[in-house]
């Protein structure tokens, strides 16, 4: 049980802090919220634990809270807190998916016996989900997300217990990251695996025609419309939608969307009739969009409705004991691309890339391999010198000399004064210096 918590949701604070005490002194892992909305933001589709909520609550009840938990999860245990006026309703709840009730006054006994039921149960449903992803399937997630870091089996073992369900993704990362690549892996490791993947750049499709594009439209529903036309969405029925850069969709279009996404359904310009779409979601964004959000740039609702299950891209600056293996499995993709014979990577060469931040991430790596394999050098390599081998200690202070003069120079405009003012030394020592480096006060400019 080790992970597991409880989340318990009460007004009253008397009764919510001694149902938190008596459950930790009972060995539980617990924390208490004075209201459903709390809790809610805290739950997701592999959250390792279940949730504990008086019935009656200001703002969202604990009805209301057992709805929403199960849009997300219904296997995620909902225990209702009761008073005796409350029995009907807990036992309707039941009905409708409640764990179990507790009529108020309780013992915390009573509390625990249930909660350490309710944890056995979610467990259970958590390792068997793990093992349906895995169970007699092999894939190439290692080969498409390579990696030894935590960060990157992490990711691989959420991609794979999430491909065992249906639900809509959110993934977000950087870019560079490969964000589409696990979404594809996502997708080819599921049930929908062999069904369309269609993919929507949000941010490239003109606004005028994304409506059409994405939901069809019949003839004569706009001037030029001479024939019915299936949108992208229905083109992907039974398969995957990638939405890509989510955040850049229009606002009066996120409306739209958040209707198709929680009905299933969409209606073609110019039609009445409603077209089932059966279709899992997984929208991908560079930004958090919590913070598009705040900005007013991105519907909430939409952002929940999306964030059924979330996933982080790490960057290659989190990882970076990953770069050696990550670029030599890049080298041999663009060595097999360009039909190069083996090609050995010296261990400098390794070194140098594995000291850089890489801000592009995997793309701008991907492009050092590919100039390697063609020849080119890795010329963002720091601290190599044009022949590849690596530069001396003196070289490559030399070389941070010569560009510091040169800024200098490009700085002052080509006047010397404020030059070797500023470095505190003579003007003769900038002149040798200069010489030295083969700048003037015109190659100095062109090269800054």
């Amino acid at each position: 049980m080790s992970g597991a918590q409880i989340l318990l949701a009460d007004d009253e604070d008397d009764l919510r802090i001694a149902s938190v005490q008596g459950l930790e002194l009972a060995g539980f892992a617990v924390r208490g919220f004075a209201s459903a909305e709390e809790v809610l933001s805290r739950v997701g589709y592999d959250f390792d634990g279940l949730v504990m909520t008086d019935i009656r609550m200001p703002g969202m009840d604990g009805m209301s809270l057992m709805n929403r938990i199960h849009e997300i999860d219904p296997d995620i245990p909902v225990v209702l807190l009761t008073g005796h006026a409350d029995v009907q309703l807990a036992v309707r709840a039941m009905r409708e998916g409640a764990y179990d009730f507790v009529e108020k006054p309780f013992t915390v006994q009573n509390l625990g016996d249930i909660a350490r039921r309710a944890l056995d149960r979610r467990a259970l449903v958590l390792e068997n989900r793990r093992l349906r992803a895995l169970a007699g399937k092999r894939d190439d997630i290692e080969t498409r997300l390579p990696g030894r870091s935590a960060l990157m089996v992490d990711l691989r073992y959420r991609l794979r217990a999430i491909a065992a369900t249906d639900a809509d993704v959110l993934i977000v990362g950087d870019t560079g990251t490969g964000k589409e690549v696990a979404a594809r892996a996502l997708h080819d490791i599921s049930a929908r695996a062999g069904r369309p993947v269609v993919a929507i750049n949000c941010a490239a499709m003109p606004a005028a025609l994304m409506e059409s594009e994405l939901f069809g439209h019949e003839a004569g529903a706009f001037p030029g419309a001479l024939r019915p036309r299936y949108g992208k969405f229905e083109h992907a029925r039974g398969g995957t939608i990638l939405l890509d850069e989510i955040g850049s969709m229009p606002l009066e279009l996120q409306a739209k969307l958040l209707r198709v996404i929680q009905e299933r359904v969409i209606t073609r310009l110019g039609s009445n009739e409603p077209v089932p779409l059966d279709v899992r979601f997984i929208a991908l964004s560079k930004s958090d969009l919590d913070k598009e959000v705040a900005a007013g740039r991105f519907r909430a609702d939409l952002y929940y409705c999306l964030n059924v299950v979330s996933l982080r891209m790490p960057a290659l600056a989190a990882r970076p004991e990953d770069i050696p293996l990550l670029f030599l499995q890049l080298v041999a993709e663009a060595r097999a691309r360009y039909r190069r014979d083996d090609i050995e990577v010296p261990a400098h060469v390794i070194a140098a890339v594995s000291q850089r931040a890489w801000p592009g991430n995997v793309r701008e790596l991907r492009n050092a391999a590919d100039r390697f394999v063609l020849g080119l050098g890795c010329a963002d390599e720091e601290g190599a010198d044009e022949s590849g081998e690596p530069a001396s200690l003196a070289s490559r202070v030399a070389d941070y000399e010569k560009r510091l003069i040169a800024s200098a120079l490009a700085a002052s405009g080509g006047a010397l004064k404020p030059v070797y003012e500023g470095f505190g030394i003579s003007r003769k020592t900038l002149y040798e210096k200069m010489q030295k480096y083969g700048l003037t006060r015109r190659t100095a400019a062109e090269l800054e």
